[in-house]
């Protein structure tokens, strides 16, 4: 595993902690960030160099499928993994985010180990 940052985006506080601690321990060589809401994560995406983002989709001030979009339109190398939680889809976030690209999703509760292996894979092939 290359030296990479990888940052974690989601509006609940002890989410991010929580993966962050995870991460940490499955991929020891890379940087984990978290950021609390969709803005803040597009301006770290501005000002650092980050590898790979993953975002939850269901945040209150930009949702997951509005970053991601941001994000790519940025610099298209940058890798993103979604997360949700929710099974309901009012505004069809899953269904735009799918047909707008490759992108991952993964269900909360999922496996740390298995998002750590999609990440690896990830930074594999964009580094």
């Amino acid at each position: 595993m290359m030296d990479c940052t990888i940052l974690i985006v989601d509006d609940e506080v002890q989410v991010t902690k929580n993966l962050q601690i995870d991460l940490e321990k499955f991929l020891p060589r890379c940087k984990i960030i978290t950021s609390n809401y969709g803005y803040s994560a597009l301006n770290r995406v501005y000002c650092e160099k980050i590898n790979l983002v993953v975002t939850d989709i269901a945040m209150p001030d930009m949702n997951g499928y509005e970053l991601y979009t941001r994000i790519k339109e940025y610099d298209a190398t940058i890798a993103v993994i979604m997360i949700t939680g929710f099974g309901y889809d009012p505004n069809h976030i899953l269904v735009k985010t799918k047909q707008s690209g490759e992108v991952d999703i993964f269900y909360k509760p999922f496996k740390t180990e298995d998002m750590a292996k999609l990440i690896e894979n990830k930074l594999e092939d964009s580094l």
